[in-house]
């Protein structure tokens, strides 16, 4: 099993795993949730897969096991910049705006981490090593970046998780629900998280 951080600058070295990526996102996000994606060629893509971002892939044999997609909380393109600020500033119709106890941060140092998912095809046995994988990398690209901190959107049942990885998750936001699932914005800590 293998992690890559993707970028505009490295696509061209590795290979068809960029679009692999886009592909087993679609598959992932569709089967989860109702919200209708633009798409190509199978790959579901947003307003927020632009330079700035950066997609962690775990990946093993030609599949993507899992991913996520990190953006700078200072990203602009158009009217938007990331995901939970421009719920919050209620340019999203999938998302509600009081998702977030404060004013959403722009800061270089806080990271959006979105579109995480984890292939139905990882069977239960192997999930916690890919997840494992997926932060270890998440983590370790975000601190590269100069990200002291992640902000996203998670199930509420992953404050469990995040304890059992030892991760300083600190929720900054109220249970909502997002597509019959129990969510919350939490904000990772990565000085005091060294995995």
């Amino acid at each position: 099993m293998l992690t890559t951080t993707l970028s505009f600058d490295n696509l061209h070295t590795y290979g068809d795993l960029f679009t692999t990526l886009f592909r087993a996102r679609k598959r992932s996000l569709f089967m989860e949730t109702n919200w209708e994606f633009p798409e190509t060629d199978g790959m579901e893509y947003d307003q927020y897969d632009t330079p700035a971002s950066r997609w962690i892939a775990v990946h093993e044999n030609g599949k993507v096991l899992a991913g996520v997609r990190l953006t700078p909380t200072t990203a602009e393109c158009g009217v938007y910049s990331y995901m939970i600020r421009d719920a919050q500033r209620g340019l999203l119709n999938t998302l509600p705006s009081n998702l977030l106890d404060y004013e959403a941060p722009v800061a270089s140092y806080i990271w959006e981490a979105s579109r995480v998912f984890i292939s139905d095809d990882v069977p239960e046995r192997r999930r916690a090593r890919v997840q494992a994988s997926l932060v270890a990398e998440m983590t370790g690209a975000a601190r590269t970046l100069g990200a002291s901190q992640i902000i996203g959107l998670m199930p509420a049942q992953w404050a469990r998780w995040t304890d059992y990885l030892g991760l300083d998750v600190e929720v900054v936001g109220p249970e909502i629900e997002v597509d019959d699932t129990l969510t919350k914005v939490g904000v990772l800590k990565l000085a005091l998280s060294l995995h």
